[in-house]
Formats: C-alpha cells, structure tokens, sequence
C-alpha cells in the first residue's frame, strides 16, 4: 500500500488529502500523470510557428483561395442580374427593400423615415421581394 497526496493528481483539491491505495492504482496515477506530461510536450513542440488568429493574413490566405476568371464573370453576371431586376421594381418596393436588405434597417425605421405605418412597409417589402422572384425565375 502506498499513500498518495490527492492535491497531486486532481487539481479541484485546494488542500493536500492524504489516501492509502494499493501499489497498482498508484502506479496507475503515476504512469497517467506522466503521459499528460508528456501530451503537454507533445503539443508545446509541434505547434506551428506562425498561428492562425494572429491577424496576419495566413489564414486567409489558407482558406480563401483567389478567385478563378470563370468565377469572376458569374459574378459579375449574377450582379448585372440583381441590378436590373430591382431597377425593374417600382421606385417605393425598390427603396423599402433596399433599406431593408442591405442597409439592414428595420421596418419600423424605414416607416419611421417615410412617416408612413410600419405594416405597409413589411407588405412593400414582401411584394418587392416576389416581384424580385418572379424577374429572376425568367432567368433561372
């Protein structure tokens, strides 16, 4: 038998606690102990000299490949697309779904803006987005 301090080997012991285990359950704790050492040596040693997260550019250049000129042309095309799609919206849809998509403002803001009640707005921006649909199904 062997005693053991369990402060050692669990680390949510704040004070020392003395046990008496066998030989094999010690040795256990002793060869566990031992190979997180070793893990944590592990880890230190290999890591990679420049990390991810630093902010430098490494993991965008990593993750983000460039874009290919075949890309590029759908793109632009699916942009050409959109644009003439809600230039063909009347101007108040046009507008109201502007602000609302890409400006990401609320409806309540866009009524408040307009001086007009926030439900006409939803129902502006609800028929926007149909008429938006319906434009682009020609397409697609």
């Amino acid at each position: 038998m062997k005693i053991i301090n369990l402060r050692e080997y669990y680390p949510f012991y704040s004070t020392d606690v003395f046990l008496e285990v066998s030989d094999e359950v010690a040795s256990f704790l002793e060869d566990e102990k031992r190979r997180q050492i070793n893990y944590k040596q592990y880890i230190r040693d290999n890591r990679a000299f420049y990390s991810l997260d630093c902010g430098d550019g490494i993991e965008a250049e990593v993750v983000c490949k460039p874009e290919q000129p075949d890309e590029a042309m759908e793109r632009r095309e699916r942009e050409d697309l959109l644009e003439t799609a809600l230039a063909s919206l009347p101007e108040i849809q046009r507008r109201r779904l502007y602000a609302h998509v890409v400006l990401q403002k609320s409806k309540r803001e866009i009524a408040e803006s307009e001086n007009v009640s926030s439900a006409s707005v939803g129902e502006s921006i609800r028929r926007g987005i149909a008429n938006l649909k319906k434009i682009l199904k020609e397409f697609f």
